[in-house]
């Protein structure tokens, strides 16, 4: 069971305080991180998780972090060298007792585009224009083909 909380605030009425010290009522936030197969290099980079600012470790796959009961902010991107970040994407959820917060994280097609994360099922962001970028460039190369084949 998960419940998205409102956008991500320090202190929240009506939601008990996080304490990092107690860690023993079984809940957790498990995230799982996936790229597009057409994506493949993503897979040279490690993913970056982030609950409430604290590292989390992380890799492609599910990852699961035991966490105190209540609000909890997750971050997720994928460091690269240009752009810095791909894929940033945030969420708040309640982390109740006993439960597992199941949450997926979807990098993008495109480098420049936000990741999409939130319960699953997600979408990649970017889909659509990295297919219609991959169609243009089949239709250049096989025009190029046609165009050297008749002046050959």
């Amino acid at each position: 069971m998960a419940i998205v909380a409102p956008p991500y605030r320090p202190s929240s009425p009506g939601f008990p305080p996080v304490d990092s010290s107690r860690r023993d009522d079984g809940s957790a936030i498990a995230v799982t991180l996936r790229h597009s197969p057409l994506a493949f290099l993503l897979r040279l980079y490690v993913p970056v998780v982030e609950i409430d600012g604290q590292g989390v470790p992380a890799y492609w796959g599910r990852v699961v972090q035991s966490v105190a009961l209540g609000e909890h902010h997750v971050h997720v991107h994928v460091p690269c060298l240009a752009p810095s970040r791909i894929g940033s994407a945030d969420t708040t959820v309640v982390a109740l007792p006993g439960h597992t917060v199941e949450l997926e994280y979807r990098a993008p097609m495109l480098s420049f585009l936000r990741g999409a994360l939130g319960l699953p099922p997600q979408r990649y962001p970017g889909a659509a224009a990295a297919a219609a970028l991959l169609l243009c460039a089949t239709t250049l190369a096989i025009c190029a083909c046609i165009g050297l084949f008749l002046n050959g």
